[in-house]
């Protein structure tokens, strides 16, 4: 159940979209602000609220790579894959990565501190390979920086 709250955040969304469903990434982002994630229950009273199906509205959350449909650790790193990423050292970064957290992508290791994702683009060609640990975007990065940026968010 959404919180008045919440229900008042995604209302004042609202009203700045002509039909109620184009305020359904912003709604989401509300609820996933608060919980960290966005799940079934959450989903049918966003849809509810904004008078779009169930269905309708998972669409568009599975849709967006930044939309966690599970639980996520408290920093999500999202590992950029791009071809040009790929190119310059994707996966030597995601190895790297994968050691030292203990986990495999779309894993969150046992303190529930890191969720590892890989992400199609994070439109940073100029800085890759590039990962996102949060809002921080990091690059070109390179092995021995790894255990430094971690370390920050540890």
């Amino acid at each position: 159940m959404l919180t008045e709250e919440e229900k008042r955040e995604i209302t004042a969304e609202l009203a700045h979209c002509e039909h109620k469903s184009a305020a359904s990434i912003e709604a989401l982002k509300v609820i996933q602000k608060r919980r960290g994630w966005v799940s079934d229950a959450s989903i049918r009273d966003i849809a509810f609220l904004l008078d779009m199906t169930p269905a309708e509205l998972d669409a568009v959350a599975t849709f967006f790579n930044f939309i966690y449909r599970k639980p996520v650790g408290r920093h999500v790193i999202a590992v950029c894959d791009s071809i040009v990423c790929w190119s310059l050292g994707y996966d030597q970064l995601r190895e790297l990565l994968q050691k030292s957290l203990g986990i495999g992508l779309g894993e969150t290791t046992q303190d529930d501190r890191f969720t590892l994702l890989p992400a199609s683009c994070l439109g940073a060609c100029d800085r890759a390979p590039a990962m996102l640990v949060d809002e921080d975007l990091h690059g070109p990065v390179t092995p021995e920086m790894i255990d430094g940026i971690l370390e920050k968010y540890r």
